[in-house]
């Protein structure tokens, strides 16, 4: 067997010496050169691209905010619908297209206030029972109440206001802008009326009138005007001379006559409160201070002007027949004393349904009528006025002509003719009225 044995003295070669390439390095992707420069032309790219980000960034902070502006400036229809919440705030897919509208009505926002005219000429305007919302807007572009249809069409859509615009006669102006005109368009007018009350009617002719004409119910208005108490807080505190109005006392004397336009089937209260309303703004408070100088309430002039609009319908006559009153009142008619003895206050206490002023069958008869408003009985102004008197009656009654007549006697041509002492007096009866 041959052994393996080591040479001795002999050298292996020196192993060659390995041979190295370069290293190679990987080569960095975009986003970690950008967000790692290490050249200068590397930083001034990202500082770039920060730029940019921060232009975005407040261009986005802009548009939102002016974009939330225009929506503010969309007018809201009327009280009548109620709020909405943003539509940033409730943006999502199903509420897209209503976002969208809104920003769209918040861009033409000053159409949308801008009346097509400065003409406040009424304009009447029928809506047809089952007219869509597309016709109506479409109809009144035809009439020059608004500039664009269309516009109009998706406002009511926006604010939900194609189902609410009510079947009925409408009085539009020239001058309103969408917002009103849809307002007005969700409240159709109720048929209306003009009434008269004429000067010197008591309450109850006031009452039955308005029953015919279908106003109001006749026995609800008449047991309201003699309860003022009934009526609303709100009403009563609002003109002073109800809350001056002695116990007992009613409205007749303070509704006011005048014409008047009012719906069919309006409230006792409602027609009641344009009558209040109309006596407060046509009495002056000049006049009402005047009286009071010469120690005297409102409802002592109106007591007073009742009367002398049932005396005279002639106007030039009123001051005459109201310095008689006011003389017999104030002691200076010694033979008549402080007693009226006005004939219509007895007439009023005996008016009854179909005569509301009792014809007596003579004067004679007037001492034998017990009543308070008698004033041949009882001396002095009776509890309240007998009637509503108009303008120049009230007038008559603040500011009398200053005579020193204590009686009058109606001459059967409408007039009357006065006189001072009672001889004088009683030959006037005896010419005019053959006694």
């Amino acid at each position: 067997m041959r052994s393996r044995t080591k040479r001795q003295g002999t050298l292996s070669p020196p192993p060659h010496p390995r041979r190295t390439s370069p290293r190679r390095e990987t080569p960095r992707t975009w986003w970690r050169r950008l967000l790692t420069p290490r050249t200068p032309w590397e930083i001034l790219r990202l500082l770039l691209l920060g730029l940019i980000f921060v232009a975005l960034g407040a261009a986005f902070l802009i548009v939102k905010s002016r974009v939330e502006a225009q929506l503010v400036a969309v007018p809201p229809p009327s009280r009548l619908v109620e709020p909405q919440e943003s539509p940033l705030e409730r943006l999502n897919p199903d509420t897209f297209e209503d976002t969208v509208l809104g920003w769209y009505l918040g861009l033409r926002a000053s159409d949308l206030n801008s009346p097509p005219s400065t003409s406040d000429e009424p304009v009447d305007f029928v809506v047809e029972k089952g007219e869509t919302a597309r016709s109506i807007a479409r109809r009144l572009e035809e009439k020059g109440l608004i500039t664009d249809a269309k516009l109009f069409e998706l406002y009511l859509r926006y604010y939900g206001l194609g189902t609410k615009l009510e079947a009925g006669h409408f009085i539009l102006r020239r001058n309103m802008t969408m917002p009103e005109i849809a307002r007005a368009l969700q409240q159709a007018r109720a048929e209306e009326v003009v009434i008269t009350i004429k000067e010197g009617w008591r309450m109850e002719e006031i009452a039955e009138y308005l029953g015919e004409e279908r106003v109001v119910d006749a026995q609800e208005f008449l047991s309201l005007a003699r309860t003022p108490s009934a009526l609303s807080p709100d009403i009563r505190n609002r003109h002073a001379f109800l809350q001056a109005l002695p116990p007992g006392a009613t409205l007749e004397g303070y509704l006011f006559p005048e014409t008047y336009r009012v719906a069919v089937g309006s409230s006792p209260e409602a027609i009641i409160a344009v009558m209040l309303k109309t006596f407060d703004e046509r009495v002056p408070t000049k006049w009402r201070e005047d009286a009071a100088a010469r120690g005297y309430t409102l409802h002592q002039i109106v007591t007073m002007a009742s009367i002398i609009e049932r005396e005279t319908p002639r106007a030039d006559e009123r001051p005459l027949v109201a310095s008689v009153y006011w003389n017999r009142l104030e002691g200076r008619c010694p033979e008549a004393g402080a007693y009226l003895q006005a004939d219509p206050t007895v007439q009023y206490a005996m008016g009854r349904p179909g005569e509301w002023w009792w014809k007596p069958p003579s004067v004679e008869i007037y001492s034998q009528i017990q009543s308070p408003y008698n004033t041949y009985l009882h001396p002095g102004l009776p509890p309240g006025p007998i009637a509503n008197p108009g303008l120049s009656a009230i007038k008559a009654a603040v500011y009398p002509a200053q005579t020193r007549y204590c009686f009058f006697v109606a001459t059967g041509d409408g007039g009357h003719v006065f006189a001072v002492t009672l001889a004088e007096h009683e030959r006037n009866i005896e010419m005019y009225q053959g006694k």
